[in-house]
């Protein structure tokens, strides 16, 4: 226990010499703690008196976990919560340690975790509750295949016995993390304006055989069932119909027979799961409708996650994309009378393979009626990208600078026009920092 006190002060010091020195905000006093005392999160638990909240998949994991860290905050209660999204090991650690003291005690802890981390935490911490959003191919250089993100997700379950599921039943791979204390969430029926163009692949039962659907929402979420062997989509706990509006979706769910009637104020079915998933988690922790909807209407985007800013006097809408599955669905949202900027690295944060770029339905951009400009270090990969995609070559700009190429459209167009910034994650921190 004393390690613990001396790494937290440590990490706390280390912090204070990062501000001093103006030094950008990293996990580095995270870093610090596990040195000092490798068992730093074991110890941080105690300071959480009702439940710790993990929050994993590929897509959804920051605004799933911001949408329930804010339903919690306005309900009066003290959380803890990686609100920037840091989910590694030494980035829930940097949390913890900047956020607690020997006389500071919280409610939750809403942990957005990194698929890849979830076993590592789970070696310290006993969770109570996990949500597990969905599982879409991404960054397949660090990840594998599905079927690896799969075993080690299910790895880290089976280390934690007690734990609670919060499951996406509408996603086949998802939906078999079962662990006899699951609670499902899912969508009956969907209306919105356009047909979703995610891409699609062929999901095989446990048993091997092909799985085929009645209702496909997009990418493999859906209602499935095997023709073999009978594995099929779960019954819901948590049934919700969709209407997807250009600003905003209407939720009813239904719980128990009683049907719950929500507004959110965020575009795209994608961030309609992510609501589904956490008002799931809240009415499963006591929360009713009217302080959930009371936090729904005063909830602001993390940064980048469907986020509306002012630049230069312009609207901006700014959407993280990175995978096919996310960014076809984002794309499907895009303002085509909009200036549009496409910022790509490729980063070990963003996957160093960019062969998703070419998964992506970027087709939808094809009748954009103004420039698009793409930047960062793969610009011009993007560039050729939309080329074939059908975009006109004279409406694509090439600055692979990504504080130029906002510079740039913001100087060049009329303020009344609105401007959409599509970055892949370590674009969207540059971003950030402007």
């Amino acid at each position: 226990m004393i390690k613990f006190y001396i790494a937290l002060y440590a990490s706390k010091i280390a912090f204070l010499g990062l501000r001093l020195l103006k030094r950008p905000a990293t996990s580095y006093p995270g870093y610090i703690a596990l040195k000092i005392c490798p068992e730093f999160l074991k110890f941080s638990k105690k300071y959480v008196q009702k439940k710790f909240i993990n929050i994993t998949g590929t897509n959804g994991k920051t605004t799933t976990s911001g949408l329930l860290a804010h339903i919690l905050k306005n309900s009066h209660q003290n959380v803890i919560h990686n609100l920037k999204g840091a989910n590694m090991l030494t980035g829930i650690a940097n949390t913890f340690a900047l956020n607690i003291n020997p006389f500071k005690y919280f409610d939750y802890a809403v942990i957005e975790t990194d698929e890849a981390f979830l076993t590592k935490v789970y070696n310290y911490v006993k969770g109570d509750f996990l949500v597990v959003t969905n599982l879409f191919r991404d960054q397949l250089d660090r990840y594998g295949e599905l079927d690896f993100t799969a075993k080690i997700i299910k790895e880290a379950i089976n280390k934690n016995p007690e734990l609670k599921l919060i499951l996406n039943a509408d996603d086949p791979i998802v939906a078999s993390f079962d662990n006899n204390n699951a609670v499902y969430y899912g969508f009956e029926n969907v209306e919105y304006d356009a047909i979703s163009n995610s891409p699609s692949e062929v999901f095989n039962c446990p048993c091997s055989e092909p799985l085929e659907y009645t209702k496909r929402f997009y990418a493999q979420q859906g209602h499935y069932f095997c023709p073999k062997c009978g594995f099929k989509r779960p019954e819901c706990h948590y049934k919700a119909d969709a209407k997807i509006f250009n600003d905003h979706s209407e939720l009813n769910i239904t719980h128990h027979g009683i049907t719950f009637n929500f507004k959110i104020n965020l575009v795209g079915l994608y961030n309609a799961y992510n609501a589904l998933a956490a008002i799931s988690t809240a009415f499963e922790n006591g929360f009713n409708q009217q302080e959930i909807q009371n936090a729904l209407n005063s909830y602001h985007s993390v940064f980048g996650r469907t986020e509306t800013r002012t630049i230069d006097g312009h609207k901006t809408l700014i959407q993280l994309i990175k995978n096919p599955a996310g960014a076809s669905e984002v794309l499907k949202t895009v303002d085509l009378n909009s200036n549009i900027i496409i910022a790509i690295n490729d980063d070990y944060a963003d996957g160093r393979d960019i062969s998703w770029l070419w998964d992506s339905d970027f087709e939808q951009l094809k009748n954009a009626q103004k420039l698009i400009v793409t930047s960062g270090k793969r610009a011009y990969d993007m560039a050729l990208r939309l080329k074939y995609a059908g975009i006109p070559q004279e409406k694509i700009i090439i600055e692979p600078d990504v504080k130029k190429a906002i510079n740039f459209v913001t100087r060049s167009v009329k303020t009344d026009e609105k401007i959409t910034i599509l970055p892949s994650y370590t674009a969207l921190l540059k971003i950030s920092k402007y």
